[in-house]
C-alpha cells in the first residue's frame, strides 16, 4: 500500500477506536446516573446516590458524591477519548474532502472553487459551535426537547442551503463534523472545566459550586443524544440512497429523529412514553418512503427510450468514471479506486451494474 493508504488506515482505525471509547463512556455515565438510588444506609459526605452491579465474578459498589472533603490519591478523568476522536476525525475530513479531489466536496453544478468551499466548511465548524454555545445561554437550555427541536430545524435548514454548494454526501459529512465539533467543545469548555473546578475547590478546602456540575450535566446530556445522529451522518457516506435523495435535508431530519428516539428508548426503556415510540417508528417509515428505490418509476419513464448499446455505456464509463475507478487511478485525488470498485473492463461494469445504477443513475 502507498503512504497515503497507510495514513488513511491508521487514522481511520484510530478514529473508530476513539469514537467507540467516547460513546461507550457517554452511555455508561448516562446509564449510571439514571440507575442511582438513595443510599440503603447512612453515608458520609454529599452523597447523591448509589448503585450496585455484578460483573466478571465480582460485585461493584458505586457511590456518587457532589463534593469531597479530600482528594483521593488517584482520580480518573474522561476527556482524551473525545479529543482524540475529534482530532482524527478532522484529519480524515481534511485528507478526503478539504485536500482531496474537488468532486468529493464541491457539487458538480456549483461554480465555487475548492479553496472557497474549504473555507465555508471550516467556517461552519466554528460558526455552528459558536451559535450552539450562544443558545446554551438562553432559556432554551432549560428544556432538552425544546433545545433539540430548535437545533433540528437549524441543522435541516443548513443542510438545505449547503446542497447548492457541497456534493450531496459532503453535506451530511459536514453536518456530522459540525455536531461532533460541538460535542468536543462541550467536553473541553464545559465538562472538563467543571471537573477542574471541583478538584481545585476540594484541594483548597472550599465549597464546590454545584452550578458548574449542573451545566456540565446539561452539556453531557446534549452530547449523549447527539451520538447516534453523528454516527449516522458519518456512516451515510456508504448509503447514497440517503444523501442523494431529492429531499435529502428532510431525510436527514427524519434520520436524526429516529436516532434520538432510539437513544431515548435505550436510556429510558420501559419508561419510554408511547408517543416517543410511535414518533420514532413514524419517522423511520417516512425515511423508508422518501428513499424508496425508483427502479419501477424509472422503468415506466424510460419505456419509450431506445435501448442503449453496451459500447455507448462503456464509453461513458471510460470517459467519466475510470479516471477514479481504476486499479491505478489517474485522478491525483485517489491512490486507490473509491469503495474498492474498478470499472476498467466490461466484466467489471456488468458485475457492478446494480451499484452503478444506484450511485450514478437513480
Amino acid at each position: 500500500m502507498s503512504a497515503q493508504e497507510w495514513f488513511n488506515l491508521f487514522v481511520r482505525g484510530a478514529h473508530v477506536l476513539a469514537a467507540i471509547l467516547w460513546i461507550g463512556d457517554s452511555f455508561l455515565f448516562m446509564w449510571l446516573d439514571s440507575k442511582l438510588t438513595r443510599p440503603a444506609q447512612p453515608r458520609e459526605g454529599d452523597v447523591v446516590g448509589e448503585l450496585w452491579m455484578a460483573h466478571s465474578g465480582g460485585f461493584y459498589e458505586l457511590v456518587k458524591r457532589r463534593s469531597l472533603s479530600t482528594l483521593p490519591k488517584e482520580l480518573f478523568f474522561f476527556k482524551w477519548e473525545s479529543y482524540s476522536t475529534w482530532i482524527t476525525g478532522m484529519l480524515l475530513l481534511a485528507s478526503a474532502y478539504w485536500f482531496g479531489n474537488r468532486s468529493m466536496l464541491v457539487d458538480g453544478a456549483a461554480s465555487v472553487s475548492q479553496p472557497v468551499a474549504v473555507g465555508i466548511s471550516v467556517g461552519l465548524l466554528a460558526l455552528g459551535t459558536a451559535v450552539y454555545h450562544a443558545l446554551c445561554h438562553t432559556p432554551l437550555i432549560r428544556s432538552v426537547a425544546a433545545f433539540g427541536a430548535v437545533g433540528l430545524v437549524a441543522v435541516t435548514g443548513l443542510a438545505a442551503a449547503l446542497t447548492d454548494v457541497f456534493a450531496p454526501r459532503a453535506v451530511w459529512l459536514q453536518i456530522g463534523a459540525m455536531l461532533g465539533t460541538i460535542m468536543t467543545s462541550n467536553v473541553f469548555f464545559v465538562i472538563v472545566d467543571a471537573q477542574r473546578h471541583m478538584v481545585a475547590a476540594t484541594a483548597a478546602g472550599t465549597p464546590v459550586d454545584t452550578a458548574y456540575g449542573t451545566r456540565a450535566k446539561q452539556r453531557s446530556t446534549h452530547n449523549h443524544y447527539l451520538t447516534f445522529p453523528v454516527l449516522l451522518a458519518m456512516l451515510s457516506n456508504h448509503y447514497p440512497g440517503l444523501y442523494a435523495s431529492p429531499v435529502a435535508p428532510l431525510v436527514l431530519a427524519l434520520v436524526f429523529l429516529v436516532a434520538v428516539g432510539v437513544k431515548y428508548a435505550m436510556s429510558h426503556r420501559e419508561q419510554t412514553p408511547g408517543w416517543v415510540a410511535a414518533g420514532t417508528v413514524a419517522a423511520l417509515l417516512a425515511v423508508i418512503v422518501a428513499t424508496r428505490p425508483t427502479g419501477a418509476a424509472a422503468a415506466v419513464s424510460l419505456a419509450d427510450v431506445p435501448t442503449v448499446p453496451f459500447a455507448t455505456a462503456e464509453a461513458i464509463v471510460q470517459t467519466r468514471c475510470v479516471s477514479c475507478h481504476a486499479d491505478h487511478p489517474t485522478n491525483p485525488g485517489f491512490s486507490a479506486p473509491p469503495q474498492g470498485v474498478a470499472l476498467e473492463t466490461p466484466d467489471a461494469m456488468r458485475a457492478h451494474a446494480e451499484r452503478i445504477l444506484q450511485w450514478a443513475v437513480t
